[in-house]
């Protein structure tokens, strides 16, 4: 196989999940439409949830193509050797990908500087299929730190991008409602049902089901719940904005007025670092609720 080849599969790839997506939008919009129930703020809420591509794309463009290119380079002067590229360090490289994707996406929940990115990504009430394009502006940047051990591994930088690609494509279709339990597939795939879990607000769903594609890693790890009654979506705490700057930047204020009113530099730094709804006694902010996620 050739670096062509392995980018074009996983171009193939996110444009089949994209028309499912897109398959999905349509059926979402038309059952907005027919129900007649609160079908303004449903379609306003795509709009504000597509709208967090404009600052994730700008710092894409901006910063993490010159990131891409520290991929290439520590391909040729860190890593010890190079796995070739062959279909079986495809299937291991996606494995790979999905396990780093699992412990990337369980620490943006516990480490407060990356949550105010993914928190955007959290932050709807409503639960749909542009739910899933939903990002934080910094977002990527993590997710480029967190891969960067598959390059020193030895995989090539497109082996990377195609498992970044393919686990971030796969999960297009689960931000939907209109999926029910798909029977023994619940026990191994990541599904709509599992994923509805992971952005419902309710205490016994916070911090449960971080799987890109599988849902193995959340059985191996505890943090796997499966869906009960229906999730309450979004935030915990009380947060309904539909204004796009608000959602783009809604954790950022709380962030700095702790930083600012921090008693020393380690007290700020452990604001940062810390989890959501640290507080220097060791009390959780009232309004935070959850050990481990401050929404």
């Amino acid at each position: 196989m050739t670096p062509d080849l392995v980018m074009g599969l996983a171009t193939r790839i996110d444009e089949a999940f994209l028309l499912i997506g897109a398959a999905i939008l349509l059926i979402e919009i038309a059952e907005a439409l027919f129900k007649r129930d609160h079908v303004g703020r449903t379609i306003w809420e795509m709009v504000v949830s597509a709208s967090t591509q404009i600052p994730y794309l700008l710092v894409e463009t901006l910063i993490l193509t010159a990131g891409y290119g520290v991929y290439y380079i520590l391909s040729e002067t860190v890593a010890a050797w190079s796995i070739p590229i062959t279909w079986w360090s495809v299937m291991l490289v996606l494995l790979l990908a999905d396990i780093t994707y699992y412990w990337e996406h369980r620490i943006a929940h516990q480490v407060r500087l990356l949550w105010t990115q993914h928190a955007v990504h959290h932050s709807s009430r409503d639960y749909n299929i542009v739910t899933g394009v939903r990002f934080g502006p910094l977002e990527g940047v993590w997710s480029l730190a967190a891969h960067l051990p598959l390059i020193v591994l030895g995989f090539a930088p497109e082996l990377v991008f195609f498992g970044v690609i393919v686990v971030l494509a796969y999960q297009t279709w689960l931000h939907t409602e209109l999926i029910g339990k798909l029977g023994p597939l619940e026990r191994v795939l990541n599904t709509p049902s599992h994923h509805r879990v992971h952005h419902g607000a309710d205490d016994k769903y916070l911090d449960r089901n971080y799987g890109g594609i599988t849902i193995i890693w959340d059985r191996l790890f505890g943090t796997f719940q499966v869906e009960e009654e229906p999730p309450r979506y979004g935030l915990k705490r009380d947060f309904n904005s539909r204004n796009p700057v608000v959602v783009w930047f809604s954790e950022w204020p709380a962030l700095i007025r702790d930083m600012a009113g921090a008693r020393s530099w380690g007290e700020a730094w452990a604001y940062m670092v810390k989890r959501p709804g640290w507080r220097p006694n060791g009390a959780e902010h009232p309004s935070e609720g959850s050990p481990n996620r401050s929404d």
